[in-house]
């Protein structure tokens, strides 16, 4: 018995360098993949984001629910349609995004960590401006404009808004923004976490995924990288050693970093609570911590 309370002081004090230094820092999640399909990891997720508001960590939350959204479209009989990656986005399909992603799963989400103690408010663009986009213009391998319809790209953070409500609030964003005339754009998740993490100097911006971490050889799962640089990542998409899911994120990764981002996080979020061993833990297998430069060694 002294032996399990010697193990549970010691993770305790494990966390207490760690607390002391994020505390009051703002910290991007990118929440998805398993994490949200799991009815356990789900619970985990919210006991983990309440605790870090508990000791002083301002968590925002931004989640995607592409599966909800094809799974409500083929109950309407409405046609589900990839482009490299991305959704074809049409009026009816934008509709239906906009239905499940702000009014059901930004909901669930709000009302489980509400249910930990954390006061969580749901959000999307439309609110209070938090998101403006514009059309995604993108082209094909063949170099062709590809026609996505109403899919986004963020020109504008609102982060006085974001300022306000971090306060007291945690904040959960569904990944959906809204144009000059009032019309609204799907926006990919990952995207949207780093424009947010960007716009905000984050501490951190930490992506959920389904995968070990970010490889340096695609087939080989041994081969996750413990820790690289932007040039590393830039190199790795280069080199087509990535997979086209995790392109989105390595674009967001490299974006907020140089913009002033602390760290970026890829943690496979089928691990339970493997948000808080990420960040106020020594354990360093989770997945890849991505910086801007390595620090130069003294002496």
């Amino acid at each position: 018995m002294r032996e399990i309370y010697r193990k549970r002081v010691e993770t305790l004090l494990e966390s207490l360098p760690y607390i002391r230094m994020f505390r009051g820092t703002t910290m991007v999640i990118k929440y998805g993949g398993a994490a949200m399909s799991s009815a356990d990891l789900k619970d985990e997720f919210a006991t983990d984001i309440a605790l870090l508001r508990y000791v002083g960590i301002r968590p925002i939350i931004v989640h995607g629910g592409g599966n909800e959204v094809s799974k409500y479209m083929r109950r309407l009989d409405l046609p589900v349609r990839f482009v490299d990656g991305l959704r074809v986005t049409d009026l009816p399909t934008m509709e239906v995004a906009k239905m499940v992603l702000v009014g059901k799963v930004n909901k669930e989400i709000v009302a489980l960590i509400n249910s930990k103690g954390a006061a969580a408010v749901g959000l999307c663009g439309d609110d209070g401006g938090l998101l403006r986009a514009k059309p995604l213009l993108k082209r094909g391998q063949d170099g062709t404009l590809l026609d996505l319809g109403l899919v986004g790209e963020v020109t504008h953070v609102n982060t006085a808004l974001l300022d306000l409500l971090e306060a007291d609030y945690v904040p959960v964003v569904a990944s959906v923004g809204t144009g000059d005339a009032g019309e609204s754009y799907n926006i990919n998740a990952d995207t949207v976490a780093g424009e947010l993490a960007a716009a905000l100097k984050a501490e951190k911006v930490i992506f959920l995924t389904d995968v070990s971490g970010l490889h340096g050889d695609l087939d080989d799962e041994s081969t996750v990288l413990s820790e690289c640089t932007v040039a590393d990542v830039s190199d790795l998409m280069d080199s087509g050693k990535v997979s086209k899911g995790m392109i989105p994120k390595l674009e967001a990764v490299i974006t907020s970093l140089r913009a002033g981002v602390g760290a970026a996080h890829i943690i496979d979020g089928r691990i339970a609570h493997s948000v808080l061993l990420e960040i106020m833990t020594d354990d360093a297998g989770l997945g890849t911590k991505v910086v801007l430069d390595k620090t130069p060694e003294v002496g």
